[in-house]
């Protein structure tokens, strides 16, 4: 998302098609293997960029974009029908010049296309060879659950993976979408792990950068508890101390933790950021320091998973053997609160 930096997405980054090639060139070295791009990221300048990287090395990589947004102010320019989604899916190919997309998602919810033609348009794209999986994007755990049935139902092609805000600051994902993953065996793949910036340690109760991009005008994503941030921050620092590197790998080290996540996408300003988040890979966090980053983020329970964490304890209280009747996708959730 910060190749290109055009219209609205030069807040977030102006990374030029050189600097593209350079940094896709550094994370393969690393041992990356999938980019993750969208039709609608500079309007379709990032897969331009993409495409140009990548370009004599197709076969080393996982090519992943998505489709959903506006591309044009026609009626037919937004949305997931299956005009928007065929006409979408070869413009993004010609973009990236190669004749077929890894993963192919859906960047959000339409709720007024036909559930069944949106899926059987994603189908037609695999059954044709264009698209080998696909995926959905920022969907509600009754919009993904549905989608898996509708799929199932006719026998097309269905989503192996969801792509999700899910970070230390931000975990509501857990509510849903974690246990969902879980539950259907999806893989998710984080988007902003370092909650655009705010989870990278330049930020603190009385330090703000000079430079970032909540500075501008980007809002993803909001900030309900400005001292709830802080508290994680500044636990975030403290072990990223204890191990000589950033706040920033630690943050993405604990999302690599955690129940379904297949991988993280990372958008570095500059070579030296991505260097930087690369290396989360190889770090290791104790049980102690991610049950401490765990507390100190720990999402309040909602109803009903307050009621079904004291279900389990009541259980678990008249059990012989102190068993409860929680699956492990429900643990991905209120484990943490059984006492």
């Amino acid at each position: 998302m910060t190749f290109g930096g055009k219209g609205g997405f030069s807040a977030i980054g102006q990374t030029d098609a050189a600097e593209a090639s350079r940094q896709v060139d550094q994370y393969l070295a690393a041992g990356g293997n999938l980019i993750d791009t969208a039709n609608m990221y500079s309007s379709g300048v990032s897969e331009e960029y993409v495409g140009k990287a990548i370009a004599g090395k197709r076969d080393a990589v996982l090519v992943a974009s998505k489709v959903r947004f506006a591309m044009g102010r026609g009626a037919n320019d937004v949305g997931l029908s299956r005009h928007h989604i065929i006409n979408q899916a070869e413009a993004s190919l010609t973009r990236l010049g190669t004749d077929h997309l890894d993963l192919y998602q859906l960047h959000e919810w339409d709720g007024v296309t036909p559930l069944e033609e949106t899926l059987a348009a994603l189908d037609h794209l695999v059954t044709s060879g264009k698209v080998r999986y696909v995926g959905a994007s920022n969907y509600s755990g009754w919009h993904l659950l549905k989608a898996l049935g509708v799929s199932e139902r006719h026998g097309w092609a269905r989503f192996v993976s969801e792509q999700i805000h899910y970070t230390l600051q931000c975990r509501e994902a857990e509510y849903e979408l974690v246990p969902a993953a879980v539950d259907q065996g999806l893989g998710i793949l984080v988007w902003s792990p370092l909650a655009g910036g705010l989870l990278s340690g330049k930020y603190r109760r009385d330090t703000q950068p000079s430079q970032g991009r909540h500075l501008g005008d980007w809002g993803e994503p909001p900030v309900p508890d400005e001292n709830a941030l802080y508290d994680i921050v500044d636990v975030l620092v403290e072990v990223g101390e204890a191990h000589q590197v950033s706040a920033a790998q630690v943050a993405i080290a604990w999302l690599l933790t955690r129940p379904a996540v297949s991988s993280v996408i990372i958008g570095a300003r500059t070579a030296e950021q991505l260097a930087d988040n690369l290396a989360a890979a190889d770090l290791d966090l104790s049980a102690a320091e991610v049950d401490r980053l765990e507390r100190v983020s720990r999402p309040r329970l909602l109803y009903p998973y307050w009621h079904q964490l004291g279900i389990a304890q009541s259980d678990r209280s008249a059990s012989p053997d102190g068993f409860h009747r929680l699956g492990p996708a429900d643990l991905t959730l209120i484990g943490p609160h059984l006492s």
